[in-house]
This record gives C-alpha cells, sequence and structure tokens, in this order.
C-alpha cells in the first residue's frame, strides 16, 4: 500500500533530552541500492538541505540542525527521520523496497530505527479496505488502530521523548482527521455511486477545442481532477500514463481535469492556463485534457464535492456513476476495478 497522505504533527520539534556529541553539525553518510536521483533532500518547514549522492549510490554530508523530525527525501518516495547536532548517522536503503529495507547505524540509529519501525507498523494497520466499510465498522477499526499503535509507542524503550510525546499528541488527531476522511467517502459513494454522472460542458482541451463529458458517452471514462501545484497529483502521473498505454485499445478514455485557478497563481487566470499548458506539454500527458473554467468553483466540481485532490472518478459507458471516488492508478485496487467490469 502506498504512503497515506496524512499530516501527524508539525516536523520540527525543539525540546530535546539527550546530551549531543561535542560537535554543533550532524553527520549524515550511507548508500542507496537502486537510487531514484542523484541527491537526497532534508527539509522540514524551516529547513532544507540538498545532499548529493554519487553514481555508486553513497553519500556523505554534515548539517547544522534544530533538534527534531525531518523529512528524507530521495526524489520519489521520503520517510521522517530524528537528527540534532551530534549525530554521526549512517543509512542504508534499497529503493524498490523503501520502508522495509531503510537501516540506521551509528549514533542516532536508535531513534531513527524506531520512527522507521513505527512507519511500517502503521503502514501495515492502514492497509484497509475502508471505503467499502459501513460508518459503525469503520469507527470499530479506528478504536483498534488507536489501541494498536498506543500499545506500540509505549512498549518501546529508550526513545527521545520530544519524539514519543509528538507521537502521543498527534496521534488522536491523525486517527481522527483520516476516520472523517474515510467516513466523508462512504457517505459520497452511498449518495452518488449509480446515480447519473454531473456534466461538464464545452471545457477548454489543450488544443484549444472544447469537451464535454456528454460526447463520450458509450465507453466508461476515468476522471482525474488535478493541478498543477498538486505534489501527490504529479507523483501519480507515471501511473496514469502507464494505465492509458495499457488501456489505449479498450473500452475506456482517460480525463485529466485541472483545477488550476487565479487563486493559484497570483490573481491570474492567464498564469493559471500557461502553468497548465507547461505541463501536460512537459510532462507529455496524454488522454483528454481539459481545464475547469471557473477551477473548484466550477459546477462539475463542486456536484462531486471535491475538496481535496488528487480526485479519481469512474463512469460507465450510459454515463452512471461506477465510483465517485475511484482508486489511484497507482493502486492495485484500480485495476481489480476495471477487470470486475470487463474494461
Amino acid at each position: 500500500m502506498k504512503k497515506i497522505l496524512i499530516a501527524i504533527g508539525a516536523l520540527t520539534i525543539f525540546a530535546c533530552q539527550e546530551t549531543p556529541k561535542n560537535k554543533d553539525y550532524v553527520t549524515l553518510s550511507g548508500k542507496i541500492t537502486d537510487q531514484n536521483s542523484d541527491s537526497l533532500v532534508i527539509r522540514s518547514r524551516t529547513f532544507n538541505k540538498t545532499i548529493a549522492v554519487h553514481s555508486d549510490g553513497t553519500f556523505k554530508d554534515t548539517l547544522k540542525v534544530e533538534p527534531g523530525l525531518y523529512n528524507l527525501f530521495d526524489g520519489k518516495e521520503s520517510s521522517t527521520i530524528f537528527l540534532k547536532n551530534g549525530y554521526d548517522l549512517n543509512i542504508t536503503l534499497d529503493t524498490k523496497e523503501f520502508d522495509e529495507t531503510i537501516t540506521y547505524t551509528g549514533e542516532g540509529a536508535t531513534n531513527n530505527s524506531f520512527l522507521a519501525e513505527k512507519s511500517l507498523v502503521q503502514e501495515k494497520l492502514f492497509d484497509q479496505d475502508f471505503s467499502s466499510m459501513d460508518l459503525e465498522t469503520l469507527d470499530a477499526k479506528f478504536n483498534d488502530i488507536e489501541k494498536e499503535l498506543t500499545t506500540f509507542y509505549n512498549s518501546k524503550q529508550g526513545i527521545d521523548t520530544t519524539i514519543t510525546n509528538q507521537m502521543e499528541k498527534s496521534l488522536k488527531p491523525m486517527l481522527e482527521g483520516t476516520k472523517n476522511y474515510y467516513a466523508s467517502n462512504i457517505l459520497l459513494k452511498q449518495e452518488l455511486t449509480g446515480k447519473p454522472s454531473p456534466l461538464f460542458v464545452d471545457y477548454a482541451n489543450v488544443d484549444g477545442s472544447k469537451t464535454s463529458l456528454e460526447s463520450l458517452k458509450g465507453k466508461y471514462v476515468y476522471i482525474d481532477v488535478w493541478a498543477t501545484w498538486c505534489g501527490p497529483c504529479k507523483a501519480e502521473i507515471p501511473a496514469l500514463k502507464a494505465l492509458e498505454k495499457e488501456y489505449h485499445d479498450k473500452n475506456i478514455t482517460f480525463v485529466s481535469l485541472s483545477v488550476d485557478d487565479d487563486r493559484s497563481h497570483g490573481g491570474s487566470w492567464e498564469k493559471a492556463k500557461e502553468s497548465w499548458l507547461a505541463m501536460v506539454a512537459d510532462k507529455e500527458l496524454s488522454g483528454v485534457q481539459v481545464m475547469a473554467p471557473e477551477g473548484w468553483k466550477s459546477q462539475f466540481v463542486t456536484d462531486y464535492k471535491i475538496k481535496g485532490i488528487p480526485r479519481f472518478i469512474l463512469i460507465d459507458p450510459n454515463g452512471t456513476i461506477v465510483d465517485p471516488s475511484a482508486p489511484r492508478p497507482s493502486d492495485d485496487k484500480l485495476k481489480d476495478l476495471f477487470n470486475s467490469l470487463s474494461i
């Protein structure tokens, strides 16, 4: 299961309990197998440092930090790490199994090994088809998850209290936010599945022509609602392109609907359109590429109750909603759904 994009609290934490080594910087080194890029990025809301990764996957650098949680990003995936000056931390990982293989040695390894284990535990607990549950079952499942994570936190000894305090503080808000997301999804499916789809009419296409949803009847339609500034949206592009290629001669049309608007582009609709056209060209996006004329306020967007992106929608050849919040292209469940419909 892909990592669930959940905010689990502020990334930077300033209190610390351990006495650092007699140096005012972190030494970070290691080796990456099957590297995704020529650099790593260590970042928080107030810090950003790029570390070069050599052609053999090795890297080493020093950085001065405030003690706290940071994001380690390899160009494709990321992990949470705990850093403070005095650490001499070595990291190894294989990008083909990022979370499962990330290993820490050296000063600071105990705290970071805990974070790596927590990530796996949490990923396993959230690897459930919550959207197919009823609300009562969903509530019970999240109560069980809270108990299991609390037990996990309490079972670990010798972890910096900065980390454990933050995990405990953020646990309930994180679970509540995630549960509410799935509850909204369940209610959305109950309300819209099997109903005639809302329509979009004469949306601008990249070639200057107009496209209406009604004109696409006769095939299944898979709609990706996205924007150029949306990181999770862009992360789905490779999987979406691969899916389009695999199903190019099947009974389905792929539509990408941009909600770029003036609010996200300095108050300028012209800049929004330019950004959209540029990214379609740069990423060599295929399928039907359209732009919602009023962004988030467009009737089609509001009719589908879209408040976060990416959102994926599947409509049948008769214009009936199959799934108003369909699996993402990177989710294996999408192909299972396509197979069940003989697409």
